[in-house]
């Protein structure tokens, strides 16, 4: 059960705040808002209304009383602002209007906390609450008067209402279990290139398919839903696929999702599952082909990657879910100028992925050196070898050898 300490739904009114015009932001305020609402439903809230403001700054006093009559008129049992706000700003909204306040950190880290799955994911979750509200304590003040619902999952009200020491002495003991859980991570990153095998990180917008695409191309069998961070644990799989030479093994990295203002606090504890995509030797971009706010998803998924410093790597960008799209004109707009090689497909229907190998082995290719050389019988494993992690173009058997041209 999802929300197992929720009593009765929260009816939510989202509330932004439109700079658009002033620092030429590729998502309008209306746009920002959709996905907020599509957060405050994966969290378990109704949407009864919206507000926004042109300012820029914090709603002001005309807007507060407009928003009154906005919650007397929906009976909204809280509002939801699509920007962070700070303790005081929680506050003095909470005293103005005498209702719920949440913010969009709130709501992104309550999904989280709801969808950790594995005890590295919970102890991470838990981390980056209870540092965001560490700064928020104020004992009668703004976090007590929260309640059940959105911002309680996770470690919990009664947990956050112990003294700052308390909960810095558990944060500082989450950081170091983690740093353990990343030194495990560490070594499996160091078997993984033992084994040679190239790895592709899959990153991308969140609720792209990138879970779809990794379960059609190896049968992964992990959780693949049409909702915002649905998936939240990094998932690695081999993914093989014939080729005129024989078989080509990769690995195959999913990553957590990435969504605009993904919370600072989420980012420094998820950092190592972030950063998964730091160690792979290629990217693999998925967007929605068919998302209206396509280039900007596209442009947060760079701007994520250059703040974790992912940055010199060989890019494929996969739009996806072109099986929603009718529209010629936009089929004949899916370019990247970041990627190498970009092709669409759609992974729930299967459509384009029969193209992937051929794409993967060209850039592989790049990277390779083109050998020729005569192998003599005694040298069989080091044939072996180079088909298991490069590329045969020819194969002669000669009296006194084995002649090979290869990609390695």
């Amino acid at each position: 059960m999802m929300h197992e300490n929720r009593e009765e739904l929260e009816y939510v009114i989202l509330v932004a705040v439109d700079v658009s015009s002033q620092n030429m932001n590729t998502y309008d305020a209306d746009n920002s808002l959709d996905e907020l609402a599509e957060l405050a439903d994966t969290a378990g809230a109704v949407v009864v209304g919206r507000l926004v403001q042109k300012l820029a700054t914090y709603i002001g006093s005309g807007k507060i009383d407009e928003l009154k009559i906005l919650i007397n008129a929906t009976n909204a049992t809280g509002i939801i602002t699509d920007d962070e706000l700070s303790p005081s700003q929680m506050a003095n909204l909470s005293r103005e209007l005498d209702v719920k306040v949440m913010d969009r950190t709130m709501v992104i880290l309550d999904i989280f906390a709801a969808h950790a799955r594995t005890s590295e994911g919970k102890m991470q979750v838990e981390l980056a609450q209870l540092e965001y509200r560490l700064s928020r304590l104020t004992g009668k003040g703004t976090m007590s008067r929260l309640g059940g619902g959105i911002g309680t999952r996770g470690p919990g009200e009664k947990k956050l209402e112990q003294d700052r020491r308390v909960i810095r002495k558990r944060v500082a003991q989450l950081k170091r279990e983690i740093n353990d859980m990343t030194s495990h991570r560490e070594t499996t990153r160091k078997s993984r290139e033992r084994g040679r095998y190239p790895v592709f990180a899959i990153v991308g917008y969140t609720n792209v398919g990138k879970s779809t695409l990794l379960n059609a191309l190896t049968g992964a069998g992990i959780l693949a839903e049409d909702k915002l961070f649905a998936t939240l644990d990094t998932t690695t799989r081999v993914y093989e696929y014939k080729k005129a030479s024989g078989k080509q093994k990769i690995l195959l990295t999913d990553t957590v999702g990435f969504i605009r203002k993904l919370p600072h606090d989420l980012i420094d504890a998820f950092r190592s599952t972030l950063e998964e995509a730091k160690y792979a030797d290629y990217i693999l971009h998925v967007v929605d082909a068919s998302s209206d706010n396509r280039d900007a998803e596209m442009k947060v998924a760079y701007n994520t990657l250059d703040t974790l410093g992912i940055t010199g790597k060989k890019i494929i960008t996969i739009f996806n879910k072109i099986d929603k799209i009718t529209d010629d004109d936009m089929r004949m707009g899916l370019f990247d100028l970041r990627a190498v090689k970009y092709l669409s497909i759609s992974a729930k229907e299967g459509t384009g992925l029969n193209e992937l190998p051929d794409v993967i082995d060209s850039v592989l290719r790049e990277d390779r050196h083109l050998i020729e050389r005569l192998f003599g019988y005694n040298e069989m494993s080091a044939i072996a070898e180079i088909k298991r992690n490069g590329e045969v173009i020819e194969e002669e058997y000669l009296d006194d050898g084995i002649r090979i041209r290869a990609y390695v």
